[in-house]
């Protein structure tokens, strides 16, 4: 007998255990993409805090307020006097945050990676750092002072590469063991800092070197050269194109009950970081806001449509499974933890979610990008904790409350979207246990 021909979403399924998954995973465990995505992950609080130290320097108050003539423009009014009276002290956690937010890169990834590697975790930051700031251009030997400009977000990509070099170059002197040779009576933490020094000495010397060079022959240092190379890539993944792609990735990775923004975070956690560093300084100066592909994108994708789906569950499911899940995950969806439902539904393999959820997606993104390229709604320039709520996330990372209608107007798109599915699948599990009963 001929062997049963497979459906197109078994089709579908193999193609995608069998070519993406492999690839998917060995991204995800490869030690440079993974020191980079864990490395990123330290840069959350210092942009949370750098972000509302700006928001209270500056104020969101419209250039047509001028006068209190309600209770709003009163306290806006009220607000921005009080922000210009005491900006110089507001705006410190800014600086020191994300106005030097490469510094804290290096650290990170070098830090990560080092400690994947089995080296001395600070010597490698330490060394990183130093000569992170050599080749920035940073330093003003006339004044003696630091340009905090030139270790801002705009560095962030030059920052990874050298966090990435440093290490691999102790990493070869180790493995070669070309160090300084100490007595076995002499402590550890003793002959650290010398088994450090001659890979040091050689970063120092050559990374100067060649930042020398690059200096004379184009006028600007190793991160500045960097930055330029990278301007087409920040450009492009601003485009809707790149964004569903990355989007709907993550999506297809949490298909197969894998964690979808870790697997995609390397790729898109710098490029995020940086463009939502842009956003924040363009709106310290004033200037309209560039990037659409900043803050958190899954408050526009997936997480409405997991409230969707917690809904359908609640009002227009039978099945004993589907109604009593969102006792469990209605509380933890509203702060978008979705493994309850991930796990529950489950949508892990689960046709009749992955159709909804890819639509929901697109439709959600789409709408999102159109209106903030149109300047209809605000593009984001603050973060906040991943649990905060869509819709109030929506409007606290723009400052603008039509991004919060949006997120609202979504979820009822959604629902419709997400309804038909559900009873679908929910007419599947009702039969099942009505068989189970009556075995």
């Amino acid at each position: 007998m001929s062997e049963t021909k497979k459906s197109f979403f078994e089709r579908f399924q193999t193609f995608m255990e069998e070519k993406l998954l492999p690839v998917g995973t060995a991204i995800s465990n490869q030690r440079h993409l993974a020191s980079i995505r864990d490395g990123m992950t330290i840069l959350i609080p210092l942009t949370i805090i750098g972000g509302f130290a700006i928001l209270l320097a500056v104020p969101p108050v419209p250039a047509t307020v001028t006068e209190p003539s309600n209770f709003l423009y009163a306290f806006l009014l009220a607000w921005q006097a009080w922000a210009g009276a005491h900006s110089q002290i507001l705006l410190i956690p800014y600086y020191l945050s994300i106005g030097c937010i490469s510094l804290y890169v290096v650290a990170g990834i070098a830090y990560f990676l080092s400690k994947r590697y089995g080296l001395n975790t600070i010597n490698n930051v330490v060394g990183a750092l130093f000569v992170f700031l050599i080749v920035s251009n940073a330093v003003d030997i006339s004044t003696g002072s630091i340009n905090m400009g030139m270790l801002g977000a705009g560095y962030m990509f030059g920052a990874i590469i050298i966090a990435i070099l440093c290490v691999e170059i102790n990493r070869f002197f180790a493995e070669k063991n070309i160090t300084i040779k100490m007595p076995d009576s002499v402590p550890p933490n003793v002959a650290a800092p010398f088994i450090v020094l001659i890979p040091m000495i050689f970063e120092v010397v050559v990374f100067s070197l060649i930042n020398s060079l690059i200096t004379s022959w184009t006028g600007a240092g190793i991160t500045s050269l960097i930055f330029t190379l990278f301007q087409p890539l920040l450009k492009a993944t601003n485009s809707l194109p790149s964004i569903l792609f990355l989007m709907l990735l993550s999506t297809l990775f949490w298909f197969f009950g894998i964690h979808g923004d870790n697997m995609t975070s390397p790729i898109t956690s710098p490029i995020i970081t940086a463009n939502l560093a842009a956003n924040l300084a363009a709106y310290q100066a004033g200037q309209p806001l560039e990037f659409i592909m900043a803050g958190n994108l899954a408050v526009y994708g997936g997480w409405i449509t997991y409230h969707a789906y917690v809904v359908a569950m609640m009002f227009f499911c039978k099945s004993e499974q589907l109604r009593t899940l969102p006792k469990i995950s209605a509380i933890p969806s509203l702060f978008n933890i979705n493994e309850p439902n991930v796990f529950g539904v489950p949508t892990v393999l689960n046709v009749f979610t992955l159709i909804p959820s890819i639509i929901c997606l697109v439709i959600n993104l789409t709408a999102y990008y159109l209106l903030a390229a149109a300047n209809i709604i605000g593009k984001p320039f603050l973060t906040l904790p991943f649990t905060t709520p869509v819709a109030i996330q929506a409007f606290l990372s723009t400052m603008d409350f039509r991004n919060a209608i949006l997120v609202i107007v979504l979820f009822f798109v959604d629902l419709a979207i997400a309804v038909p599915f559900m009873r679908a699948y929910d007419k599947q599990l009702l039969a099942q246990e009505n068989a189970s009963k009556a075995e």
